[in-house]
């Protein structure tokens, strides 16, 4: 398999060379667009760049260390040890930025949360989904916002969906898309039988409004009142949006506001996630020697983790994790669990690169 980061780097020194070309400076859109690349791989392309470049020194010191000259070799002998030391350090620091592949830094992404198999217990399964992910952003300090929600009777949600900003924000949620499964007595249950029921998870990196060219007529926009639980309407005055993309064919409903405006305003950062979100996903199919590890799927179809509340046991069923603190995890706790995935990611990582040197 072709490095991934030689190819970034690659990419990167094309792009630097067509900021000086005269063609792509006299077209301020192409110019636009390479500088937006070019800036979203900077960080990650001038550190592998400082990486190789203590490769080569660390390969010339070796070299003065075995060679003729004792005065040379004592010296980058002890030159040596820091020399490696920085090279680990920036290794270490590369493999965490390419957790996630090349969405992992954005700061914004969206989450939808579905109620699955299982009638009004998956729906406050999907609650309680909700509130875990609610306080576990609350804990990394970063802003969560309802885009739209669709309560059920007994205060469960048949759908939600949620903007999350904040540092690492995708990088650490992005491995919760899939199934979730969760076993337990329902409060509706009187005969004390456990009861499994399910929900499903999507998180999709948020693109910036210029990576989706997205116009009016690109899509068909209805008007509607909004319903609450029951399906009784709200609303007197029409506020909710949907929008319905012609070309996937992709649905998009927001009704949270009372402002015609804003649901639109949501909606539209919704649809464009999720055409994104589709094109990412084309683009992957495409590559032949695309890597594809248990947890990096995001296959929404895969069933991912069980939730036991008897055995208060969480199990992510990836990387075969179990952890019996399910009432601390569905409380917000989910640090241990994202960890645990991140540092399986990092693993697969190290072991597709090969050795640093």
């Amino acid at each position: 398999m072709s490095n991934p980061l030689d190819e970034k780097l690659a990419r990167f020194e094309e792009l630097e060379r067509k900021l000086v070309d005269p063609a792509v400076l006299a077209d301020p859109a192409q110019l636009t667009a390479v500088a937006r690349e070019h800036g979203s791989l900077a960080k990650l392309a001038t550190k592998y760049r400082r990486f190789k470049k203590l490769n080569v020194q660390i390969r010339e010191a070796t070299e003065l260390v075995e060679g003729d000259d004792p005065e040379m070799s004592e010296l980058a002998e002890a030159e040596l040890p820091d020399l490696k030391e920085s090279r680990e350090k920036l290794w270490d620091e590369l493999l965490e930025m390419t957790i996630g592949g090349e969405d992992a830094n954005r700061a914004r992404c969206i989450l939808e949360i579905r109620a699955g198999t299982g009638g009004e217990e998956a729906a406050l399964f999907a609650r309680d989904l909700y509130e875990m992910y609610k306080h576990y952003a609350e804990d990394n300090r970063w802003k969560v916002e309802v885009l739209d929600h669709s309560p059920t009777e007994l205060g469960g949600f048949k759908e939600i969906i949620l903007g999350v900003e904040g540092e690492d924000a995708y990088r650490k949620l992005q491995f919760e898309s899939g199934g979730h499964r969760v076993q337990r007595v329902p409060e509706t249950e009187a005969q004390g039988r456990v009861h499994t029921s399910a929900a499903t998870v999507a998180v999709m990196a948020e693109p910036e409004d210029v990576e989706i060219d997205l116009k009016p007529d690109d899509y068909r926009k209805d008007i509607f009142h909004a319903s609450g639980p029951g399906g009784q309407h709200v609303n007197k005055t029409a506020s909710a949006i949907r929008l319905t993309h012609y070309e996937t064919g992709i649905v998009v409903s927001c009704q949270d506001e009372k402002s015609q405006h804003k649901n639109l305003a949501r909606a539209l950062r919704v649809l464009k996630t999720r055409l994104y979100e589709a094109k990412r996903e084309a683009e992957h199919k495409k590559r032949s020697d695309e890597r594809k590890t248990k947890i990096g799927s995001g296959d929404r179809s895969q069933r991912i983790r069980t939730y036991n509340f008897p055995q208060n046991r969480l199990t992510d069923h990836r990387i075969n994790l179990t952890l019996y603190k399910l009432d601390s995890i569905i409380a917000g706790n989910l640090a241990p669990v994202v960890e645990g995935l991140m540092e399986y990611e990092r693993q697969e990582l190290r072991n597709s690169f090969g050795k640093i040197d």
